[in-house]
C-alpha cells in the first residue's frame, strides 16, 4: 500500500458538503480492532457503503467532520458530513494501482499522532476498497454494450424502475424514446455485417451528440436504441425525437458508414404516467416507433395516451 499525504487548510467552515449526508459522522462508535474493522468492511461490496462504514468506524481514533472520495479516472465522487477548515488528503495506491483519493475534514488541525493512527487504519481499508471498485467495474461492464459503449438492455431494465419511482414521487417527468435505424437489414445484406457494425457505432456517437448529459442512452438490441429523458413538459420528448431524427439524417459519420445509402431513423415517443410499469411504458414507445415505420419511416410518432 502506498499513501501520498497532503494537508490543506480550507477557508469555509461547517457548510454542507454536496452529496450524501451522514449523520453518523457526529457519533463516536466503540473502538474496533483492526481485525474487527476488516471484518466489518468485508460485509459489503458497495463502494459508498464501504467508505461510509470506514468513516463511522474510525471516529473513535480519528474524529472528523466530513470525508470525500474521488476517483477521476472512473468518474467517481462521493461525500459525507460537512466542510470544515482543515483537511488532509491521501492518494491510495495498491500494488501500483491507484484506487482513489480520500480527504478528511474537521474544524481543528490534525495532530501527527492522529495522522499516524489514520494511516494504520487505512491499511485495513485499501483491500476492501479495491474489491468494491473491481465489483463496481464488473457490474458496469456487464451493463455496457461492447460495440457502441452505451448501456445495454440490462442497464435500462435496472434504471427504468428507479426513474418511474422518482416520477411517482413527483421529482420529475419522464419520457422514453425508441430509436430504430431504418432498413438496417438491407445494410447487412448489401454491405455486410462489418458495415452494419460501423452504422451502429456511428449511430451511438451521433446520439450522444444529439442528447443532453442527463439523458440516458441504451442499445436495446439489434438496431434499436432507447433514450430515457427527464422532462419539464409533455412536448420535450417529441422535440427531442425530432432533434435526434434530424441529427442522425445529417450526421456525416453515420452517412459515411454505409456508402450509397441515405440513413434515417424512425422514432417512437411515450410520456410516462404514474401507473406505468417499465413494460407498459416501453411497449407504448415501441408501438409508436412501428407506427412511424408503417407511415413511411424517417419520422417521429408520439404514443397515444
Amino acid at each position: 500500500m502506498k499513501l501520498t499525504y497532503r494537508h490543506n487548510p480550507l477557508q469555509s467552515q461547517h457548510s454542507p458538503l454536496p452529496g450524501n449526508a451522514a449523520p453518523g459522522l457526529a457519533r463516536t462508535p466503540a473502538p474496533l480492532s483492526p481485525l474487527e474493522l476488516a471484518q466489518r468492511l468485508q460485509t459489503s461490496l458497495d463502494l459508498e457503503r464501504v467508505l461510509e462504514m470506514f468513516s463511522e468506524s474510525i471516529q473513535w481514533a480519528f474524529p472528523h467532520d466530513g470525508m470525500t472520495y474521488d476517483h477521476p479516472a472512473l468518474g467517481l465522487h462521493s461525500s459525507w458530513g460537512r466542510i470544515s477548515r482543515h483537511s488532509c488528503c491521501y492518494n491510495l495506491v495498491v500494488e501500483r494501482e491507484e484506487i482513489g483519493e480520500l480527504r478528511f475534514l474537521r474544524g481543528r488541525k490534525f495532530r501527527d499522532e492522529e495522522l499516524t493512527e489514520l494511516e494504520n487504519l487505512m491499511g485495513v481499508l485499501v483491500y476492501p476498497l479495491r474489491n468494491s471498485l473491481l465489483f463496481r467495474q464488473a457490474v458496469d461492464a456487464a451493463q455496457t454494450d461492447p460495440l457502441t459503449g452505451l448501456g445495454n438492455r440490462a442497464a435500462m431494465e435496472r434504471l427504468l424502475p428507479r426513474e418511474l419511482a422518482s416520477l411517482r414521487r413527483g421529482q420529475h417527468e419522464l419520457a422514453l424514446l425508441v430509436v430504430d435505424v431504418d432498413h438496417f437489414k438491407r445494410i447487412n445484406d448489401t454491405l455486410g455485417h462489418s458495415a452494419g457494425d460501423r452504422v451502429l457505432r456511428a449511430t451511438a456517437k451521433c446520439l450522444r451528440e444529439a442528447t443532453r448529459e442527463s439523458d440516458m442512452l441504451f442499445r436495446y438490441g439489434g438496431e434499436e436504441f432507447v433514450m430515457l429523458m427527464r422532462t419539464d413538459n409533455p412536448e420535450d420528448g417529441l422535440q427531442a425525437g425530432e432533434r435526434i431524427r434530424t441529427v442522425l439524417r445529417e450526421c456525416p459519420e453515420l452517412q459515411a458508414a454505409a456508402s450509397g445509402m441515405q440513413l434515417t431513423a424512425s422514432i417512437g415517443v411515450a410520456q410516462a404516467h404514474p401507473l406505468d410499469t417499465p413494460a407498459t411504458l416501453f411497449d407504448r414507445a415501441d408501438q409508436a416507433m412501428y407506427t412511424a415505420k408503417q407511415a413511411g419511416r424517417d419520422r417521429v410518432v408520439r404514443s397515444e395516451e
